[in-house]
């Protein structure tokens, strides 16, 4: 009768080994993928996020109109009010999807928080004593963002209204915004945004 030979304990062990080895090789390719795939779509959620900021942004700007609110103490503040790292200002274009009895105008800030850029909006325009922003996180890690303002006559301010601005401050706005802005992992950015300077009847402005 013919015998048949099996494999003995040595090959066995060696194919266990070059199986092992194979199957690690394996494994660390395809963590190295899943890792450099997982990388890939965090950046593309970033830059994603980026772009949507910088657009709501320049948007907000391009929409700014002259409508000075009231605070929670009852002052009058300006129509629009900037500073190189926060900007705040009245904005048309609230969407209304379901006709409520509310203005469509609506007040928005912008500033630099904890290393991300935030955006504020108010509930309403003139504001009660306990009426704070809402706050949206962009989700946009920044190092620096800096706001400058062009007056009418041409002039670049770092605050607004400028100190030595000629006419009604409170209804005065600029009539362009200079941004810019270093991000964290997509280094500067910068635009200038032109403000139309579209006036709203003064029966829906505060009086002084």
């Amino acid at each position: 009768m013919k015998r048949t030979r099996g494999f003995t304990l040595v090959e066995l062990l060696v194919a266990l080994v070059v199986f092992a080895t194979m199957a690690a090789l394996a494994y660390g390719g395809l963590r190295s993928v899943a890792r450099t795939r997982g990388e890939l779509a965090r950046q593309e959620d970033a830059f994603r996020d980026l772009m949507r900021t910088v657009d709501l942004l320049n948007r907000d700007l391009a929409e700014t109109v002259v409508r000075p609110v009231r605070g929670t103490s009852g002052q009058p503040l300006a129509a629009f009010i900037g500073t190189p790292e926060h900007i705040e200002f009245t904005r048309l274009g609230f969407a209304n999807p379901q006709a409520e009895q509310r203005s469509n105008l609506e007040r928005v800030l912008y500033e630099i928080d904890d290393s991300t850029l935030k955006r504020g909006r108010f509930a309403v325009l003139d504001r009660a004593s306990d009426t704070q922003p809402q706050i949206v996180d962009s989700h946009v890690a920044i190092e620096s963002l800096r706001f400058r303002y062009l007056s009418r006559t041409g002039q670049w301010s770092e605050v607004w209204p400028p100190p030595q601005q000629n006419g009604d401050a409170m209804t005065t706005l600029p009539r362009a915004v200079q941004w810019n802005l270093r991000a964290k992992d997509y280094g500067e950015l910068e635009n200038v945004v032109e403000i139309a300077s579209t006036a709203i009847p003064l029966a829906q402005s505060p009086r002084p």
